[in-house]
């Protein structure tokens, strides 16, 4: 039987229970609001911090709910580890800096992204091009404190 990814509630319980600097190594929790109800949404997502910015990636490209309710407000709100922050959210759907991002990813969790990329169909040491070529059908957003 396939492994399933956790359910998203069991990271909000986590994070309610002040557990954030533990999954928060991994797992930040998005803000988001409704692009058509208005109403809060709130999403665990993995994530990487880079020169004080934060960057998430959409596995689901474009359809991710999150990623659209984005584009219909970029202002959202971000609980990462113990820290709590407004912020601006850049989306990108560019497959080089997704590329970037990837490598970027598969350099830190290297088992983790590694077989990730590989239920992908790409070799266990994909090339630059490979990686472009599957970030086509990928998102990304780099969100920035305001």
């Amino acid at each position: 039987m396939p492994l399933r990814p956790p359910s998203p509630r069991i990271f909000k319980a986590l994070y309610a229970l002040g557990l954030g600097p533990l999954v928060g190594r991994f797992v930040l929790l998005l803000t988001t609001r409704g692009r058509k109800t208005g109403l809060l949404r709130v999403t665990p997502l993995q994530y990487e911090e880079i020169d004080g910015a934060i960057l998430v990636g959409s596995s689901r490209g474009t359809k991710a709910d999150w990623y659209r309710n984005i584009l219909a407000d970029p202002h959202v709100f971000v609980t990462v580890k113990s820290r709590k922050f407004r912020g601006l959210a850049e989306p990108t759907t560019d497959p080089s800096r997704i590329a970037d991002f990837l490598q970027y990813r598969l350099k830190r969790h290297p088992k983790m992204v590694g077989a990730i990329l590989r239920s992908e169909g790409l070799p266990a040491v994909p090339s630059r091009p490979d990686l472009e070529r599957y970030a086509t059908k990928l998102a990304m957003v780099v969100i920035r404190p305001e």
